[in-house]
């Protein structure tokens, strides 16, 4: 049964990690660095409801398995299985693994695998993703009030590790696809286990997990669909070094200073 879910599960994932590809990278991708950047800028990705579709059936997943029957037994039998049968010490490596993705992303280009878009932009679309991840997250928390599998608090729909996990590995898809679709896989690898761990160490379901990878991806995806909006707005003939923008974290506001030093 364990198997049999999981494996599914993460067909869909992979899938909507390369759905929703801008529609523009053929073109894109034939012009000079500079000039790509600009054009996606400009034009962004106009094709974003369809690439929608994936983690909006993840969330409905996630949501039909609170009250329905059918799918809390199957919450209930992937717990036994992971956890309850076999009890073992938690780990705490979910815990940074869920920022990996994103990590790799500004390592990467530091060590000079070139990202799709340059500091400031890439930056601002993954802290706008994280805005609207813990948006959605800490009050669907709040008032969903769903018992975690280990009875510690009301708090566990959705999965905020989960979430924050696949939000990660959708920004390393979107910055690294024009490059090779295995630094997407890999940042989706990072993402499914960071999940699995979420239930190893008995916090979270499995509908828990579904539904905060739907909500990681989506958030990621909006952000992207919203940044040139934004760029254009308040970023023009201004330099790419420095940015500084709000922050929503455990239901905290905050200022977030970013700035590449050469």
């Amino acid at each position: 049964m364990l198997k049999k879910h999981l494996v599914v599960i993460l067909s869909l994932l992979v899938t909507s990690g390369s759905y929703g590809q801008n529609t523009d990278r053929t073109l894109s991708s034939r012009l000079p660095s500079d000039s790509a950047n600009k054009y996606r800028i400009k034009h962004g990705n106009k094709s974003q409801l369809p690439s929608l579709l994936v983690p909006a059936a993840l969330i409905g997943y996630g949501i039909a398995s609170i009250n329905n029957h059918n799918l809390k037994n199957v919450n209930a039998e992937i717990e036994e299985e992971v956890y309850t049968e076999h009890p073992h010490k938690k780990i705490t490596v979910d815990t940074y693994l869920q920022f990996a993705a994103a990590a790799a992303v500004f390592g990467l280009d530091a060590f000079g695998m070139q990202a799709k878009h340059n500091f400031r932009d890439r930056s601002m679309i993954y802290l706008m993703s994280n805005i609207i991840l813990n948006a959605i997250v800490y009050p669907v928390k709040k008032y969903s009030h769903v018992l975690r599998p280990d009875g510690s608090s009301y708090t566990s729909f959705p999965s905020g590790h989960t979430a924050e996990a696949f939000a990660s590995a959708e920004f390393m898809c979107h910055e690294y696809q024009d490059l090779s679709c295995w630094y997407g896989v890999a940042g989706y690898a990072m993402a499914a286990a960071t999940g699995y761990l979420r239930m190893y160490n008995n916090r979270h379901w499995f509908g828990d997990v579904v539904a905060g990878a739907g909500v990681g991806i989506a958030s990621t995806k909006i952000a992207y669909w919203l940044y040139p909006k934004i760029q254009r707005l308040f970023f023009k003939d201004k330099p790419a070094g420095t940015m500084i923008m709000p922050t929503w974290q455990s239901g905290t506001l905050g200022i977030a200073l970013a700035r590449q030093f050469r």
